[in-house]
C-alpha cells in the first residue's frame, strides 16, 4: 500500500481516561482521505477528549493514533513534531491572540516553522485571511470583528502550513443559525478546494447532517462508540435508539408496523 492510498488518520483500541477514570474505551475508526468526519454524541460523552488525544494534546491510557503509517505516540518527538506540522486545529473559542492583529495571528505558524521572510509571511497571512472571506481586515484585533468572523481568522490560522487534516472543536458553538451556515459552507469549499481532511466535533444537528461524510458516535453511558458511517445513513438505517434519539432530537422513530394475524 502506497502513502497515497493509506487513510490519514486511524484510531485502534484507543482508551480515553483521566486518571483512573475511563471517559471512552477501545475506539476504533478510521478517518478517510477527504472526509467530513463527524464526532458525535450527547454532552459529556467525551468528543472533546478525544480530539486532544488526536492532536497531541494527551497521551492516551491505551491504544494507538495511526496518521498514515506513523504511529504517533509511539513516535519519537521529531517524528511527532513532524506530523502536527501537518495538521491545523480551530478551537472552540477561536483561541486568537487578544493582544495580536489578525494578520499578526495567523502569522504566528509560519514565523515558528518556516524560515520565510517577513514580507512573505505577511504575504500568506492575507492570503488565508482572504481564503476565510476576511481579505482587508488583516490589521483588525479580534475584539473589533463578530464571534463569526473570529471563527474564521481562527480558521486562517489553521490553514497557515497548508495542512492535510483540519480539526474543527465545537465551530458552530455561538453562532447563530446563518453564521453557522456560512461556516458550514466554507468548510466544504476548503475540503474540495484545499483536497483536505477534517474532522469536526459538533452536537449541531444541522450541521452534521448537512456537511459529514463519516462519523463516530460516542456513548456516555456503555463508555464506548456504538455506531459509525455517515451521519445522514445512521439517522436512516441505525437501529440504536441513543443514535435515534440523538439524531432525531429525543424523539424515537416509530416501531415498525407488523402485519396483523386473525386468530
Amino acid at each position: 500500500m502506497t502513502a497515497a492510498d493509506q487513510a490519514p488518520l486511524r484510531a485502534e483500541h484507543l482508551t480515553l481516561a483521566y486518571g483512573e477514570r475511563v471517559i471512552q474505551r477501545d475506539l476504533d475508526f478510521t478517518v478517510n482521505r477527504g472526509d467530513i468526519f463527524i464526532v458525535m454524541g450527547g454532552s459529556g460523552c467525551g468528543k472533546s477528549t478525544l480530539l486532544r488525544h488526536l492532536i497531541g494534546l494527551q497521551r492516551p491510557a491505551a491504544g494507538r493514533v495511526f496518521y498514515g503509517a506513523a504511529d504517533y505516540w509511539a513516535a519519537d518527538p521529531a517524528d511527532r513534531a513532524a506530523i502536527l506540522r501537518r495538521i491545523g486545529v480551530l478551537y472552540q473559542g477561536g483561541a486568537l491572540f487578544s493582544s495580536m492583529t489578525l494578520a499578526e495571528n495567523v502569522a504566528v505558524p509560519l514565523e515558528t516553522c518556516t524560515p520565510l521572510p517577513p514580507r512573505d509571511i505577511r504575504a500568506l497571512a492575507e492570503l488565508k485571511l482572504a481564503l476565510v472571506g476576511l481579505a482587508g481586515f488583516g490589521d483588525y484585533y479580534p475584539s473589533e470583528i463578530s464571534g463569526g468572523m473570529r471563527k474564521r481568522a481562527g480558521l486562517a490560522r489553521a490553514l497557515a502550513l497548508d495542512p492535510e487534516i483540519l480539526f474543527f472543536d465545537e465551530p458552530s458553538a455561538g453562532l447563530d443559525p446563518v453564521s453557522a451556515k456560512r461556516l458550514d459552507d466554507l468548510m466544504l469549499r476548503l475540503r474540495d478546494a484545499l483536497g483536505a481532511t477534517l474532522v469536526v466535533v459538533t452536537h449541531e444537528l444541522a450541521s452534521l447532517l448537512s456537511i459529514g461524510t463519516n462519523s463516530v458516535f460516542l456513548d456516555a453511558a456503555t463508555l464506548t462508540q456504538i455506531a459509525t458511517g455517515a451521519p445522514r445513513d445512521l439517522l436512516a438505517d441505525c437501529p440504536d435508539p441513543t443514535v435515534q434519539a440523538f439524531l432525531r432530537r429525543g424523539e424515537l422513530p416509530p416501531p415498525p408496523k407488523t402485519k396483523e394475524t386473525r386468530p
